[in-house]
């Protein structure tokens, strides 16, 4: 497909994953978290090395994403399993818990200075610099931060940055469908909110609510709904109006996230670099991960957390990239 065709393909993606969003949130959501997150881990990890994580001259560098992904997934992973542990290993998971925020601030500034420096020497100044100025105002000023925790892995992830690469890319290769795809893609959220929730008649089952609740994932619905002040009597209603909008465009945002990313493999060229041999494995491990979900959501997880957080932090120079192209190619096009 050429990119206007893969542009109006997109266009009816977003409308076709809005509908499923529409009538069944929840369990569209899970569907596509288990179903087709792993697989767009996988993809996208492997085709970000092969890019060298867009920081060749630094891709080295890109050790300190994975640390941190790392000290990122001890503690839920650790929480979620219920593993027992020694006095002293307990002691360091419980260090590590509630640190998400720094660790994310610490990638994301990172990742600037990965983007920006050219000298190894200009590198580890700004990391040690990186890491004294994230400790100290995580530690005094958290409240501003929150959003970075709570939204970079997730909403901002799957939806802002899909949105600046699809503008990035009608700017770069002068697509009004492009442009089309971006701005429908822009007002999504304004048109869940004029929604009209209660002829929806929606009524999720038992079991999907209690797979939201059991594993966790309801919290970030939980989130969205404090910041837009949704909370009554100091609880989160997942079934009222407010929580059942929160959750399609939850849904909406992965689900066409992941379709977005599949529907163009000729355009960024993922496809090229698997291997024969490496698309055996990647169709293994999501075989084996999606047997996880099936056979216990918790479990599937678990197993998955690490990878999960591993293709957002890997991402963030490409996503600091593409805000780079997009605030020059603008300026450019107004001159």
């Amino acid at each position: 497909m050429n990119a206007n065709k893969i542009d109006i393909l997109n266009i009816f993606l977003i409308f076709i994953s809005l509908f499923i969003a529409i009538k069944i949130p929840f369990e569209l959501f899970i569907f596509s978290y288990a179903a087709l997150g792993p697989l767009h881990y996988l993809t996208e990890i492997n085709w970000l090395h092969q890019k060298n994580y867009f920081i060749s001259s630094h891709k080295n560098w890109s050790i300190i994403l994975i640390v941190l992904t790392i000290l990122i997934s001890i503690y839920p992973i650790v929480k979620f399993s219920g593993l027992g542990l020694t006095e002293s290993a307990e002691y360091v998971i419980n260090l590590l818990k509630g640190k998400t925020k720094l660790f994310l601030l610490i990638g994301f500034l990172f990742a600037i200075s990965l983007i920006f420096l050219k000298s190894n020497k200009g590198v580890v100044i700004a990391l040690v610099f990186i890491i004294f100025f994230s400790f100290i105002t995580i530690t005094f000023y958290p409240k501003p931060f929150f959003i970075i925790g709570a939204l970079l892995p997730t909403l901002i992830h799957v939806y802002v940055f899909t949105l600046f690469f699809i503008f990035y890319g009608a700017l770069k290769s002068k697509s009004k469908y492009g442009f089309y795809l971006g701005i429908i893609l822009f007002t999504i959220p304004f048109i869940i909110s004029y929604i009209p929730i209660k002829y929806l008649n929606y009524n999720p089952s038992e079991e999907t609510i209690q797979t939201f609740f059991n594993t966790d994932m309801i919290s970030l619905s939980e989130i969205v709904s404090k910041l837009l002040n949704g909370f009554k009597d100091d609880k989160f209603l997942p079934l009222s109006e407010l929580g059942i909008r929160i959750e399609i465009f939850i849904a909406f945002a992965y689900t066409y996230h992941y379709l977005n990313w599949f529907s163009k493999t000729s355009i960024i060229g993922w496809k090229d670099t698997i291997s024969k041999q490496k698309v055996l494995l990647i169709l293994l491990i999501w075989v084996a991960s999606v047997g996880l979900y099936i056979y216990d959501f918790k479990i599937g997880l678990i197993a998955l957390f690490f990878l999960s957080y591993l293709h957002v932090l890997l991402e963030l120079p490409l996503n600091l990239i593409t805000i780079k192209g997009l605030l020059f190619l603008s300026k450019f096009k107004r001159n």
